[in-house]
C-alpha cells in the first residue's frame, strides 16, 4: 500500500473516525438482483477468529496493509460483485473508496475462536441486524457449527435463528454457512461428506421466523447435484483452506456452478492468497467460471 493511502487510514482513525460512518452513507450502492448471472463475493472474515494463516505461512494475513492491498486489487477487476468481511476491514474499505457499486456482506459471528473452550458457542461479536441496516449492508453472514456433543451448538442455533428473523424484517441477506462438527483428538472439524453438508443445509434453512431471505453458503465436495438438490434456497460456494491444485479446485467449482441453484462463489484465501502470488490472474481465473 502506498503511503498516501497508509497515511489516511491511519490518521482518519486516529483524528476524524466520524469518517467512516460518513463514507458509509456516500457509498454509491449496487443493487442486489439475482437473475441468470452468477455473483462472485471476496471474503475476508478470517482474521476476526484469528486465523492468520494462509498454506505453510503462519503470519500471511497478519500484514492488514498487504491484506487491503490484495482487497482492492480484487475488487478492482471486472466481475469482482463485491466483499465479505468484518467491521474493521468494512471499515477500511470504506475510507479507501473500494465499496463503490459493490454488494457488501457483514461477518457477524466470530466468537468462536478456534481452540478455545468456547469455540463452538460462536457468538456475535461483529456486525449485528441493526448495523448491517444502519450501515447500508446487502447482508449478513453467519458461521453454524452444528456438533451435537458440545452444548455451545445450542446458543450458536439460537442466535443464528434470531439474526435470520431480524434480517429478514429489514429485507436483508442471511447467509449461513453450516457444518456438521464432530471432535477429532479434541478438537473440532468439520466433517465434509455429502451427507454430512446436506443434512446441515437441512437445519440451517429452517432457522429463523422466515427463510425468504436466507442463502446457504456451503462447501463443495463429492456429489454436489445432490447438495444443490438439498435446498430450494440461494446457494453459494465457499472458497476453503487454500488449495495446492488450484486447476482441480478450479474445474470443481466450474461443475458445481453450473448446477441449478448455485448462484455464485464466496471466496477469500484461495483468490486473495493463491498457490502463486498472483491475486489478478487468480480473481480474473474464478471470474471466467461464471
Amino acid at each position: 500500500m502506498n503511503e498516501q493511502n497508509r497515511r489516511l487510514l491511519m490518521d482518519t482513525r486516529f483524528a476524524n473516525p466520524g469518517a467512516i460512518q460518513e463514507a458509509a452513507q456516500q457509498r454509491r450502492h449496487h443493487p442486489l438482483e439475482i437473475g441468470s448471472d452468477r455473483l462472485l463475493i471476496i471474503a475476508a472474515d478470517h482474521p476476526a477468529r484469528g486465523v492468520i494463516s494462509v498454506g505453510r505461512d503462519a503470519t500471511a494475513m497478519a500484514n492488514r496493509y498487504d491484506l487491503l492491498d490484495r482487497l482492492t486489487s480484487a475488487l478492482s477487476i471486472p466481475g469482482v460483485d463485491g466483499v465479505l468481511g468484518t467491521p474493521d476491514i468494512i471499515d477500511d474499505l470504506l475510507l479507501l473508496g473500494a465499496l463503490d457499486d459493490k454488494i457488501v456482506f457483514g461477518s457477524m459471528n466470530r466468537g468462536g475462536l478456534p481452540g478455545a473452550v468456547f469455540e463452538l458457542d460462536d457468538r456475535f461479536t461483529g456486525y449485528s441486524p441493526a448495523s448491517i441496516v444502519q450501515g447500508g449492508l446487502d447482508g449478513g453472514k453467519m458461521l453454524l457449527r452444528i456438533n451435537l456433543d458440545d452444548p455451545g451448538t445450542a446458543n450458536t442455533l439460537s442466535a443464528c435463528a434470531d439474526a435470520v428473523t431480524q434480517l429478514a424484517a429489514s429485507q436483508r441477506i442471511a447467509m449461513i454457512e453450516p457444518f456438521m462438527n464432530a471432535r477429532t483428538d479434541k478438537n473440532p472439524k468439520n466433517v465434509l461428506t455429502t451427507e454430512a453438508v446436506m443434512r446441515s443445509m437441512a437445519i440451517a434453512s429452517a432457522l429463523g421466523a422466515t427463510s425468504a431471505y436466507t442463502w446457504l453458503k456451503v462447501p463443495v465436495v463429492e456429489d454436489m447435484a445432490r447438495v444443490a438438490e438439498a435446498s430450494t434456497m440461494p446457494i453459494v460456494l465457499l472458497g476453503g483452506e487454500r488449495s495446492d491444485q488450484p486447476d482441480e479446485m478450479y474445474r470443481r467449482w466450474e461443475t458445481s456452478l453450473r448446477l441449478p441453484g448455485v448462484r455464485g462463489l464466496v471466496v477469500g484465501r484461495n483468490l486473495l492468497y493463491p498457490h502463486d502470488n498472483d491475486v489478478a490472474t487468480a480473481v480474473k481465473t474464478a471470474v471466467s467460471l461464471l
